[in-house]
């Protein structure tokens, strides 16, 4: 059982055979000590209910493993949106996904920051975002999962994605106790934080607790790039193998990332190329494995 305030590194998990019978598996095959989970289809608006059974033994193995679980809302979310639908929508999923986070006793329901799609509608976007998503967020029981906000890679609008974006992205929920923050390295590279310079991540991430407050963050996505800093663009690929690492500091970024003070227990699941997307050198075990030795370093330096 690692010590609480050391980073529980896993992955977001294959569910091929079922939430429990194969994600768990799954997590014990490459490692995993965090697991972070879709409950339905990440491209799709469908709302699908949970298969008891699995969801008590899904419950039952984190508990007996000693890992943390989150679940991914869909990808399609937007409350920012300037289209009625799709507001709605998106309240009825991230509503959806935080009752099945109570269901299955994860620590946190990762949503990204949403974009205003049309010129000049920040503003506009901001008060809906008030409007719409505070209820949600003040109906949930004693016990719910936070709400973990990610910002994204900063095309098309983005409402956050620079970490001093969530200042304004808070400050329009009241900063809402139960909103928390889920820090993704490719995102921040994406959007323009130079992680791959000596001291980069340590001001990225110092940046963010000034802008948000401790005790914020609650998840991060520990991913690798195959864009430059500032593209834009959200292509994530295998720790080591991409734009962040391929400076002379090379894995360094995420040796900082892992020491950081505000990381104390946090935990870190990656959301790279897996053992099943064919590349021979990609693998969730690979790149648990490797974050792994970067922390362990790290405590071995500083004890």
């Amino acid at each position: 059982m690692l010590h609480p305030t050391v980073p529980p590194i896993g992955a977001h998990i294959q569910i091929k055979g079922g939430l429990a019978t194969g994600g768990l598996a799954y997590t014990d095959a490459v490692g995993g000590r965090a697991v972070q989970v879709f409950v339905g289809n990440p491209r799709g608006w469908r709302l699908t209910d949970g298969d008891p059974r699995q969801d008590t033994a899904f419950v039952e193995g984190c508990a007996e493993r000693g890992v943390p679980s989150f679940i991914h809302a869909p990808f399609l979310v937007n409350v920012g949106s300037p289209t009625e639908a799709t507001v709605v929508r998106s309240i009825a999923s991230i509503a959806h996904n935080l009752r099945r986070g109570v269901e299955l006793g994860v620590r946190g329901v990762v949503v990204h920051a949403g974009s205003a799609v049309g010129e000049d509608r920040y503003d506009d976007a901001l008060r809906q975002l008030r409007e719409r998503l505070l209820p949600v967020l003040d109906a949930l029981p004693a016990g719910a999962p936070r709400l973990l906000v990610e910002p994204t890679a900063g095309g098309g609008k983005s409402l956050a994605a620079t970490v001093e974006d969530l200042g304004p992205y808070l400050a329009a929920l009241d900063g809402h106790p139960l909103v928390g923050v889920c820090f993704d390295t490719c995102h921040a590279w994406a959007a323009g934080h130079d992680l791959s310079v000596p001291g980069g991540m340590t001001a990225t991430l110092d940046a963010l607790e000034a802008t948000v407050g401790p005790g914020r963050l609650g998840l991060v996505h520990a991913n690798d790039s195959l864009d430059g800093c500032g593209s834009k663009r959200d292509r994530h690929t295998t720790i080591g193998e991409g734009t962040i690492t391929a400076g002379p500091y090379g894995t360094g970024a995420f040796a900082e990332l892992l020491a950081h003070p505000s990381m104390a227990g946090v935990p870190v699941v990656v959301e790279t190329p897996s053992e099943l997307d064919g590349s021979p050198s990609a693998g969730h075990a690979r790149d648990i494995a490797l974050l792994c030795s970067l922390r362990d370093e790290g405590l071995r330096a500083a004890a």
